[in-house]
Formats: structure tokens, C-alpha cells, sequence
């Protein structure tokens, strides 16, 4: 239930959806994070304007808006065109906000949700990506931006301490600044049958100043989906792991659609290091329609004391978890929807609404 139009400004294009779709689904199954204060905040929605020739020479400028119930997200990014076999030049300035759910969440129900704790995120960056020209399997891009991070509070003010008095940035102030240097790359492998994803990324923070944050922090995404006659196997493998300095928001946090179903988000546990693993066959009903039966297991691999404050031991998070369950998967024009029913170690039943997002 929305609305989306386009709207061509010279050369501009400008692209507007609003979504009342997810008023729906959270009257229905999700619980309340905080008071609304105006029917608008029950709206989620988008605006992206891209011009493709700002300033005659193809220089293109990409300026979006993304509104959810909770959280928001501004990007502005500009293009300098240059020959396709040097790396393409992206300039970035991104700002979001967004409730800080699965490191300091408070789980409830048996794990199967989490509860605001009352702690947001601002985060501003700015910086350059560079996209190497890809070679047939092979991507990659590398960034350098400078970010600064300041914890909120549900009214907007800034904050350096959670409920227990326990710091919420790595530098004790209101605010965390660093400059970080990253590594992406991706491989992919596919054809009829199976299909072979892999996603490294390698995070280097820069001490420019003796103040700022310096850390190593690589995450990896493995991904292999395999035809099993009518059917399809889809199996992920997550992990990851941080050292140095180290910030309670950097960790890895375990639990919830697109880690381990059955739990709230971040309610198995947040740790330095994390290890996920996902396996599901889905079997078609129709042209539209797909069932799927799924099992989930995570752990944060004895790590969730090395985090500072240790927030998940004070929420009494169990640090490893298992989920299992079945659901539907919808395919339409308007999208692919997918509908979970989930069950968790502890017997919490758990359903969950959204996108389909297991085979990225």
C-alpha cells in the first residue's frame, strides 16, 4: 500500500515512493520501540534525485532520502566519468540515524524480540570511493572516509553513557571521529545450476590523530545456492572479527532476519568476533508462490566479554543460538515478499514480515 512517481526535471529525474505498508506489518507483529509522536512518523518512503550531465562533461550527481520507522538515511554521491579501464571516482556524503537495537536492544519473550534501549546512532561520513574495473568474476573498491559517530538519545541529545553508566563510544566522549580505510572485494560464480557468491571486507582505522580510533575489522559473506530438481538449496556462511580499539556500536551482533531467525535483532549475542551460518530449501507452489523450510545458528564465538561494558552479558544474551522454522515466499511486480515462522532454542515462536534478503 503506497505510492511511487517519477518526475524528469530537464535532465534530472526525480523518483518519490511512500510506503503505508509498514504501519501494517508493525501493528501486527512488531513491538513498540518508542511513543509516535505524529502520523508521519508511521510512514516510511524515499526521494532520489540523479542528474546524468551537472555540468556538461557526463559528471553525475545522485542525492537520496530514505525514511523508515525509526531511522533515516541521507546520501549525496558525485561522479567524475574517466576511462573504463581506470578505477571510477565517487565522492560520498552520507549522514543516518538509526536506533542502536542489537548491541544495547533489550531482549524480551524469550529472545524472540528486542526492546528499544533507548540509544541512537548518528552517523556523518565523508570520503572517496574508488571501483576498479572488473574483471569476469572478480570486484572491488576501495574508500577512505572520515566518520564521526554520536550516540542519541530518544529526544536528540547526545549521550556518552548507557543506563548503566557504562561508555558508549571508545573515546569516552559524546562522539567518536576516525578515519577509515576500506577494502571490498567480491567474487561471483554462476550458471544454470548453482550460483557461488563471496563478500570480504577489510576495515583499516587511520590514527591521524592520537585521540582517534585504530582499528582492523574484516567481515566475510559466503554464499552457495545449488538446483536440487525442482528445488533450490541456499546455504550462507558469516563471520568476522575486530581488533584494537574498539567503540560497544563496532561490534558484530547475532540475531534476526538475515542472521539467525527465531530471535530478536542482536538478541543471541554481540561479540568481536561472530560466526553465522543459514541453510535454506525452498520448493515452488506456483508461478508467485514458494514454500521454504530454513535452520539457523550463530555464535559470537566467546567474544561477547571482550566488547566494552559488555552489554550483552548485563542483558543476559546467551552468545550462541539456534533457529529453525518454515515460510512462504511471495514474487510479484511490486517485489519479493517473504513471510517466517520461526522457532528459537528456548521454544519462542517468532514471525517475521519483509523482504526476502537470505540470498545476497
Amino acid at each position: 500500500m503506497g505510492a511511487q512517481k517519477s518526475i524528469h526535471a530537464g535532465k534530472a529525474k526525480i523518483d518519490v515512493n511512500v510506503d503505508f505498508t509498514h504501519k501494517l506489518c508493525a501493528s501486527l507483529m512488531l513491538p513498540t520501540l518508542r511513543s509516535s509522536g505524529s502520523p508521519f512518523s508511521l510512514v516510511i518512503g524515499s526521494l532520489c534525485i540523479k542528474h546524468p550531465n551537472l555540468f556538461g562533461g557526463s559528471e553525475k550527481l545522485d542525492v537520496s532520502w530514505d525514511k523508515g520507522l525509526y531511522d533515516s538515511n541521507v546520501l549525496v554521491a558525485y561522479r567524475r566519468p574517466r576511462p573504463e579501464w581506470l578505477a571510477q571516482q565517487s565522492f560520498v556524503l552520507q549522514h543516518s540515524l538509526s536506533p542502536e537495537i542489537g548491541i544495547h536492544g533489550i531482549p524480551v519473550n524469550n529472545f524472540s524480540r528486542s526492546g528499544s534501549g533507548g540509544i541512537n546512532l548518528s552517523r556523518l561520513s565523508v570520503g572517496m570511493d574508488l571501483k576498479e574495473p572488473a574483471s569476469s568474476k572478480w570486484s572491488s573498491t576501495t574508500s577512505i572516509k572520515f566518520e564521526h559517530v554520536r550516540p542519541l538519545n530518544d529526544d536528540g541529545r547526545a549521550i556518552s553513557r548507557d543506563f548503566d553508566g557504562f561508555p558508549l563510544t571508545c573515546s569516552g566522549n559524546p562522539h567518536d571521529s576516525m578515519v577509515v580505510l576500506k577494502q571490498e572485494s567480491q567474487f561471483a560464480k554462476a550458471n544454470d545450476n548453482s550460483f557461488f557468491h563471496f563478500n570480504l571486507q577489510i576495515e583499516q582505522g587511520i590514527p591521524v590523530f592520537s585521540k582517534w580510533i585504530i582499528f582492523n575489522r574484516f567481515k566475510f559473506v559466503a554464499s552457495k545456492g545449488i538446483k536440487l530438481g525442482p528445488a533450490f538449496l541456499l546455504t550462507r556462511l558469516t563471520g568476522g572479527s575486530i581488533v584494537g580499539d574498539m567503540a560497544p556500536y563496532q561490534a558484530f551482533s547475532i540475531g534476526g532476519i538475515g542472521s539467525v531467525r527465531g530471535y530478536g535483532e542482536g538478541a543471541v549475542g554481540s561479540g568481536r568476533s561472530c560466526l553465522v551460518a543459514n541453510s535454506e530449501l525452498t520448493l515452488p507452489l506456483n508461478k508467485m508462490l514458494e514454500g521454504a523450510i530454513f535452520l539457523d545458528c550463530g555464535t559470537d564465538l566467546r567474544s561477547g566479554h571482550l566488547v566494552p561494558g559488555n552489554p550483552a552479558l548485563r542483558q543476559g544474551k546467551p552468545g550462541s543460538g539456534v533457529g529453525l522454522g518454515y515460510g512462504l515466499r511471495f514474487k510479484s511486480q511490486f517485489g519479493h515478499f517473504q513471510v517466517d515462522y520461526a522457532i528459537n532454542a528456548f521454544q519462542q515462536r517468532t514471525l517475521y514480515f519483509g523482504l526476502s534478503n537470505l540470498p545476497s
